[in-house]
């Protein structure tokens, strides 16, 4: 039996005004994710990576095509409708980890939570579980200041995931790590992924991480095409 997809481009179209010029960035863009996948988007910079991202998370509106969450187009829906898919369905992590630095690790990872209503002790059991799930228990009433660069990607991670969403999307998680401590930090993030059965599209630079993952995509004239 097949798994189901979670996520689906269709015919995502993107562009920009720059003058009197009109920047094409997604041309008729497709793509599916399916529950417990895990997908690398490689390509050059400059050639979309970041704008595909920020329209399959509902950041941004593409101007022609849907996105479809969960089997639910989303398009149409009001920013109320699409903030509250966000806030529920759909995980962040960049390349930099814009943790809240007047807040410990583990109040940063229940703030989503709370946000959404959670009781805050059942946050707060939920948030020192996943951060002892990255590896990162010992280190829960430290401030972001007091983290290392893989221990403060790690509780981005644990963030992310706090509300527990279907989907996942990275945009170079690694990126600004040393390649002992990304790869670290990526086995943590594909553990959690394989054991939550949650799918997650990672835009990577790494091929080494990217060949990893279940299979690669890139751009290329705006669409989204496999990579051998």
């Amino acid at each position: 039996m097949m798994a189901a997809n979670v996520l689906e481009l269709k015919a995502v179209e993107r562009r920009f005004i720059q003058g009197t010029k009109t920047l094409t960035i997604l041309d008729g863009a497709d793509f599916a994710l399916q529950s417990g996948e895990m997908v690398a988007l490689v390509a050059p910079s400059g050639t979309g990576k970041s704008t595909l991202l920020h329209i399959a998370g509902l950041l941004e509106h593409p101007d022609a095509g849907d996105v479809i969450v969960n089997g639910r187009p989303c398009n149409g829906l009001s920013d109320d409708s699409r903030t509250a898919i966000r806030r529920g369905e759909i995980g962040f992590v960049y390349q930099f980890h814009h943790l809240l630095p007047e807040f410990t690790a583990l109040e940063n990872v229940m703030m989503p939570q709370l946000i959404s209503g959670l009781d805050r002790k059942e946050a707060r059991d939920r948030a020192a579980q996943l951060l002892d799930y990255m590896k990162i228990g010992e280190r829960v009433h430290h401030r972001p200041a007091e983290l290392s660069g893989g221990e403060q990607q790690r509780v981005a991670i644990a963030r992310a995931v706090a509300n527990a969403p279907l989907v996942l999307l990275a945009d170079e998680p690694t990126g600004n790590l040393d390649p002992v401590t990304a790869s670290y930090v990526f086995e943590a993030l594909e553990a959690l992924v394989r054991q939550s059965g949650l799918a997650a599209l990672i835009a990577t630079h790494n091929e080494s991480l990217a060949a990893r993952m279940d299979r690669r995509v890139t751009l290329e004239g705006g669409k989204v095409v496999a990579m051998a």
